[in-house]
């Protein structure tokens, strides 16, 4: 089983690491905040209140076993980064970390981030979209061109088939499940018939996605 450590566990760290934990991992969760630290301990697996940009105390909590690090830092950059790079050299395989704009992303991703989140961004982008389309459920950017959606079936698209539709050659995307009450058809077939209700998960460029809610 994976090993997750959460380092910054402000409202964002902390629900990733009380997340985390009610699903069955390992979780270590760090913060310099003794008091945070205290208030958490139940919810996690192991809690330790440290410098976070110490490599000797990173490396005492047993950090070399993590296979997951989650930088979470807030406003303090300069922690984020380092925290960012001391973990990279301590050998954890995979670590997300969380950036406050593009150009510390870049650094993070210069010094080794395997992947960069922009968690209150991300949260506007889909709440604009949650407010402003009828139909678009959720909304999760996979780079900066492509994004998933969870769209509501549209109208035009009811008892059809996927091909009858032409979701992939007239809108440009590809459905990868369908969602019809408890029922998910996961990569459905050309075949499989769009029914009143039903939930589709489509991926595809951001400009297919936004033109998809003016055609349908």
């Amino acid at each position: 089983m994976k090993q997750f450590a959460v380092i910054g566990c402000g409202r964002f760290g902390s629900a990733v690491a009380k997340t985390l934990y009610k699903n069955g991992y390992d979780v270590l969760a760090i913060d310099e905040c003794a008091d945070i630290v205290q208030h958490l301990s139940e919810n996690v697996t192991h809690a330790a209140s440290i410098d976070v940009k110490d490599e000797h105390a990173l490396r005492a909590v047993g950090m070399r076993n993590i296979d997951v690090a989650i930088i979470a830092i807030g406003s303090d950059i300069k922690a984020s980064i380092m925290a960012t790079l001391v973990v990279k050299e301590l050998g954890v395989k995979y670590v997300v970390a969380k950036a406050q704009d593009e150009l510390h992303a870049k650094v993070l991703y210069k010094i080794g981030a395997d992947r960069v989140i922009f968690p209150e961004r991300d949260m506007g982008v889909r709440l604009a979209y949650n407010l402003t389309s009828t139909n678009i459920l959720d909304y999760i950017e996979l780079a900066p061109d492509y994004s998933i959606m969870e769209i509501t079936a549209p109208e035009k698209w009811i008892n059809k088939t996927l091909q009858e539709a032409n979701v992939r050659s007239k809108y440009g995307l590809s459905v990868l499940a369908i969602k019809h009450g408890e029922v998910v058809n996961v990569s459905p077939q050309a075949d499989a018939v769009v029914q009143r209700g039903d939930v589709l998960v489509v991926v595809g460029l951001n400009d297919d996605l936004q033109k998809v809610q003016e055609k349908v």
